[in-house]
């Protein structure tokens, strides 16, 4: 054996703590190992041509990098290794930044912890065999999960690529919360001016096939094949019918009554109703739990009898499509944080507190007002705002939701604008990042109040006579602490608009489930690599929007043709190569017993029958190197390639 370490400063993350010509000098003293280098970053070209020359020169066989993650560059080193002729998988990474230097505050032991850990891997590294990638060809069709506009833009970049996509949202149109608002901010662009030419465009699109009221159920296979199924929902009224002419709507005797999950339960609907007037696609629903016909099985009116295009169908069922795809792009979207968990801010129980969606849904001209901003039957003439709502909040949501703030500047410029009322704003630290936000914050400052203060409660109890009067006229006593004041003070309000967190979407869970991808601690979808891949979540699964993180149009969409450019990346090539480090089955030791079946979670390995034996078998395709059935294989009859039991025993027992 010839091992060549290579020790890596990574600047001060690694040298600034480790003794590096320590690590130098043991690496040295190792069996088996010829040369030892190191270098500020080993990564770079300069480290990687180190590397190259040594391989040629020095006739190496096996490679150590001590240096970061091997979730980071070892994909690099590999290429290495493959351009100078060297099986790239006679590599080991010792990874001593995140293990070691990081993680330690006395340099001196942490510098023997790495000393250890570069042993180990050069032991290990005696131990690996020669692999090779295996192709696979991709099916050229992309599946995206959520209709939102990240969904959106991602199919339609996907779709004008020439490949077919299939979009699947789990409400009656696409548009997500996007379509519920008024205007975007920092233009104060008209959101349903951006967002409906871009819906129009996925229904005329030939290569997208959209599937509303409809959900991924289940997700066989792999990067390139992945077999999915996709519950359809009936809607009971036939869309290629349906003519949009919205007279079973008109025709339904039922009183809108119904609050509308669209309107944010602040507006009312039928059993059959349309989401929005630019509902894509253009044809109402029928919820089967409130129509009379499907509760009494009769109906005094039936909305069918109006239907010239014979479109509605009661006997309409769920169904389940299957697909394959070759890649798929999860946009999922969020919901808010439900501020009814704050309960001294009263929400849902004071009639005037209200959520910032519903805000912008009174502010919209399709929503249940009209546009009128009206609290108690009449326009407020003052009204607070209330930035943070569960955000940065140890009790509740920790992270910082990103758009709040502008998104309540926003509200508070147009209510100024409908209204004149006087507004004020309380906020934790006003964010304003984007490109345009700055300028807009200033602006806006010049037309409302606002306050650097947490909101303490929002009460209807006064504390004398003035503040009772005020109760009397409907409104709210705001508690609140002015820090730059530094004193507590005592408003009230017509109305107060909270700016709940962003949270992950309902499903999210059970999505990351079916998928096979992981979560964050915050419960968003987590990528590979925040940094060099940020969409990425698993080999041919992409994520993009608020999926991922909270974020704003501007960057959910930029975000959503980086998903759908990367996917198309995957099927022009036509292929994708496979991690070989699968497991196989030692047929001799097989017994059948068939324990490795239910515990593999991606449905890789089978019981055959071989030679009128029953064995495991293992498709290598579908099988992504978890190592969850060598565990438990009470026969040991399977093993896992460059994790054999001797190899890790030689890492194990040299770390000791």
């Amino acid at each position: 054996m010839r091992v060549g370490v290579y020790i890596c400063h990574c600047g001060f993350n690694i040298a600034g703590f480790l003794d590096i010509d320590e690590l130098v000098r043991y690496a040295e003293s190792l069996n088996d190992v010829v040369i030892v280098r190191d270098y500020r970053f080993m990564c770079s070209n300069p480290g990687q041509e180190l590397i190259r020359d040594d391989i040629e020169k020095l006739n190496l066989d096996r490679v150590v990098v001590a240096a970061c993650s091997p979730n980071l560059h070892e994909a690099t080193f590999r290429r290495v290794l493959s351009e100078s002729g060297l099986n790239p998988f006679f590599l080991q990474i010792a990874n001593i930044r995140e293990q070691c230097s990081w993680v330690h505050s006395d340099k001196v032991k942490a510098t023997e912890k790495a000393k250890r850990i570069i042993r180990s891997a050069v032991e290990r590294v005696k131990h690996h065999t020669a692999l090779e990638s295996k192709r696979v060809n991709v099916i050229p069709r992309v599946l995206v999960i959520g209709g939102g506009i990240a969904g959106i833009s991602a199919s339609l970049l996907i779709a004008e690529a020439g490949v077919e996509v299939y979009l699947v949202e789990r409400e009656p149109t696409i548009g997500g919360n996007m379509a519920k608002f008024d205007k975007v901010f920092p233009t104060l662009d008209c959101a349903a001016c951006i967002l409906t030419p871009k819906m129009t465009a996925v229904k005329e699109n030939p290569n997208i096939k959209l599937y509303t009221n409809s959900e991924v159920v289940e997700v066989r296979g792999s990067v390139g094949n992945f077999k999915v199924k996709i519950r359809v929902k009936p809607r009971f009224i036939d869309e290629d019918a349906c003519t949009g002419c919205m007279e079973c709507v008109d025709s339904c005797l039922y009183y809108p009554t119904i609050p509308s999950k669209f309107d944010e339960k602040i507006g009312f609907r039928k059993p059959i109703y349309m989401p929005f007037p630019q509902a894509i696609p253009n044809t109402p629903i029928i919820n089967p739990d409130e129509c009379l016909y499907f509760i009494t099985n009769k109906c005094p009116m039936y909305c069918e009898d109006v239907c010239e295009a014979d479109a509605i169908n009661f006997e309409q069922e769920e169904r389940i499509e299957e697909v394959e795809v070759g890649a798929i792009v999860i946009a999922t979207g969020y919901k808010l944080f439900d501020p009814s968990e704050i309960s001294e801010y009263g929400y849902g129980r004071y009639k005037n507190v209200f959520t910032a969606l519903q805000v912008e849904r009174m502010l919209n001209s399709t929503g249940p007002t009209g546009g009128r901003i009206v609290v108690n039957g009449r326009e407020p003439e003052r009204v607070a705002i209330v930035h943070c709502v569960g955000s940065r909040d140890e009790r509740y949501r920790r992270y910082c939701s990103r758009v709040c703030c502008m998104y309540s500047l926003k509200l508070a410029h147009l209510i100024k604008e409908r209204t004149n009322a006087e507004v004020y704003n309380f906020y934790i630290d006003m964010r304003a990042f984007g490109k345009g936000y700055e300028e807009f914050y200033r602006s806006v400052l010049e037309e409302v109040k606002v306050v650097r203060g947490k909101v303490a409660e929002i009460t209807d109890i006064p504390m004398n006579d003035d503040e009772r009067r005020e109760v009397e006229r409907g409104r709210v006593i705001v508690v609140f602490e002015d820090t730059l004041l530094g004193r507590v003070e005592r408003i009230p309000f017509d109305m107060v608009i909270l700016s709940p967190a962003i949270e992950p979407s309902d499903g999210t869970k059970e999505l990351a489930r079916i998928l096979k991808v992981s979560l964050d601690e915050n419960g968003f979808f987590r990528e590979i690599h925040p940094k060099l891949a940020p969409t990425v979540v698993a080999p041919g699964i992409f994520v993009c929007g608020c999926a991922q993180g909270p974020k704003d149009i501007q960057d959910s969409v930029a975000q959503a043709e980086s998903a759908a450019g990367q996917a198309l990346s995957m099927i022009n090539r036509g292929f994708v190569e496979l991690e070989p480090t699968t497991a196989y089955v030692d047929e001799e030791k097989c017994s059948g017993c068939g324990m490795c079946v239910p515990v593999c979670p991606f449905q890789a390995i089978e019981v055959v029958s071989v030679n009128g034996h029953v064995r495991a078998r293992i498709d290598e395709s579908l099988c992504m190197g978890c190592g969850v059935c060598a565990a438990s294989c009470p026969s040991r009859a399977i093993r896992h390639r460059l994790f054999e039991s001797e190899t890790i025993r030689a890492e194990i027992l040299s770390l000791l």
